[in-house]
């Protein structure tokens, strides 16, 4: 710090939060968030060349799938963190599952970020997981960016997809670029900020940042005809409808700046990143557990929510990543768990950009620090320096909906099971239920959907050396048991039981909703409670 920081510490923490860009990238499955994670990064210059993804064999340049299922797959089955500056800000990006079986990761993250980024496929429009995702940001009022991808693609009419938005949703599309050409026919944008023709040019597989060559209107009528003429009437015709933008509608996540382009091709992702870093939220005070603001030039506090293991198999450590909500970070500092009140010691904090590391001494409000070795930290917990103790609200739990009991295949390697299960349940992969029934030594895995029990056997069997056996139980509705006394009744049913969930939850799991209601007519006194995740 220089001597002037250092004499008043809350005014660099205030100026440095002000830099700040926290944000998620969500979308349905195949939308494209991996690419556009990384054509981002390599707008910024983070990276020098972006493995372009044209088919899902092929993602192992995607920086942040680091996971090998992710990259044989295709798929992003967990959150990613990258940070990187562009210009005088300081961007943490967070690229989130789209797969709707790992909602339960996806929602963890967008608590820990001021505003998010939505893709939307041209050619499919609002998908069933792209509209949970914007319930999930409104019910939290976090502010929506707009990227409408693959516009390099046949696809659906750009004033269709506007009208999208506002009649599903109800979120105002304000538009900030057009597309000069129909989908599959991408020429370039109109920037409505000044009214030119920004015309790409492409680049071998998409692998470099597009050239730009910005044209006047003139010009670009002469050189493009129809197409710009079309974009340009467009355009002033939904800015007449009530498109025009408002930075406070944005803000009050009432309405939503739209932007088109192509992030395989790296078309219109600099429109974006420039949006990003002039407009997107700076962080804010967050509200603590009795709904107090926690001021940002406060001492320290940050709360964990994500842990994983295994993005380093060299080491074989676990990362606990942290969003700071107050204060100034320093690496090495030892601070205090509420949730344990155990202190921390936070010798070993990272800068993470993907599966890639590099150690950071300092970190401010807005920043995800990755602290390594963090076995004594869990989802949800909350870190503080100095007094009174602060707790930020708990991360709430998503109702399961598949179960299955697991059993390791070879009985000499037991205690590896037993430490990867836990491992699995403290990271959030599935949720660990226990039951006197069955005993400590049959864990139930509970999950949002079945593709999490493929994370977990696979996991377990790579990372852990210990392969398991899933029986999965024949039960389809789980509801909250509210009163404990109350636990022979379903225990004692024929196609019923129940289990204990981490949190303390006691939860009674019953064969099919006939099962529970014919239970509940025979014991009219049985409390039985819906469990309802904050985002649904």
């Amino acid at each position: 710090m220089t001597a002037a920081s250092s004499a008043d510490p809350s005014t660099e923490v205030t100026r440095e939060a002000g830099r700040r860009r926290t944000f998620a990238v969500i979308s349905h499955p195949d939308a494209g968030k991996s690419t556009l994670t990384e054509a981002l990064a390599l707008h910024a210059k983070a990276i020098t060349s972006a493995g372009a993804v044209h088919g899902k064999a092929n993602r192992a340049g995607v920086v942040s799938d680091w996971m090998e299922m992710e990259q044989a797959r295709g798929i992003s089955i967990t959150s990613a963190a990258l940070q990187f500056s562009y210009g005088d800000s300081v961007i943490n990006l967070v690229d989130t599952p789209g797969h709707a079986d790992f909602s339960e990761d996806t929602y963890r993250v967008l608590t820990a970020v001021d505003s998010a980024v939505m893709l939307i496929d041209a050619a499919k429009g609002l998908e069933p997981q792209t509209l949970k995702l914007f319930d999930v940001c409104r019910y939290r009022g976090i502010p929506v960016i707009t990227f409408i991808n693959k516009w390099d693609r046949p696809g659906r009419e750009a004033l269709e997809l506007c009208d999208e938005l506002q009649e599903r949703i109800g979120l105002q599309p304000m538009p900030l670029t057009w597309p000069v050409g129909h989908a599959g026919h991408f020429r370039g944008v109109l920037d409505r900020a000044d009214g030119n023709f920004v015309r790409f040019q492409r680049t071998a597989g998409g692998a470099t940042a597009a050239p730009e060559e910005r044209i006047a209107p003139e010009r670009a009528e002469a050189e493009e005809g129809d197409d710009w003429v079309r974009a340009y009437e467009e355009s002033e015709l939904l800015a007449e409808s009530g498109g025009e933008f408002d930075v406070d509608k944005f803000y009050a996540a009432t309405a939503t700046p739209v932007l088109f382009g192509a992030a395989v091709t790296n078309f219109g992702v600099r429109h974006l990143l420039d949006l990003l870093a002039e407009l997107a939220p700076k962080p804010e005070p967050r509200l603590d557990e009795d709904k107090n603001p926690r001021e940002l030039d406060t001492p320290f506090s940050a709360f964990v929510f994500k842990v994983q293991t295994g993005m380093d198999s060299a080491h074989r450590d676990q990362v606990a990543f942290a969003r700071v909500c107050s204060g100034m970070f320093e690496r090495g500092m030892v601070v205090m768990n509420s949730t344990t009140n155990k202190p921390f010691a936070t010798k070993y904090a990272q800068q993470v950009f993907g599966q890639q590391r590099s150690t950071v001494d300092v970190a401010y409000p807005g920043d995800v620090v990755g602290l390594i070795n963090a076995s004594a930290l869990r989802v949800g917990d909350t870190l503080y320096d100095g007094k009174p103790p602060v707790r930020f609200p708990k991360l709430p739990s998503f109702a399961p909906a598949h179960f299955a009991v697991a059993r390791p295949k070879d009985l000499s390697r037991v205690k590896h099971f037993r430490k990867g299960i836990e491992q699995l349940g403290a990271e959030g992969v599935v949720q660990l239920l226990r039951s006197d029934r069955r005993g400590d030594g049959t864990p139930v895995l509970a999950a949002v959907g079945p593709l999490q029990f493929e994370v977990a056997s696979h996991r377990l069997e790579v990372e852990f050396k210990s392969p398991a056996i899933l029986d999965v139980l024949p039960y389809a509705t789980v509801r909250r048991l509210a009163d404990p006394a109350q636990r022979p009744i379903v225990d004692g049913g024929r196609n019923s039981e129940v289990l204990v969930r981490g949190d303390g939850e006691l939860l009674a799991l019953f064969g099919s909703d006939m099962v529970m209601r014919v239970m509940q007519r025979m014991n009219p006194e049985l409390v039985l409670e819906s469990l309802v995740a904050e985002a649904d």
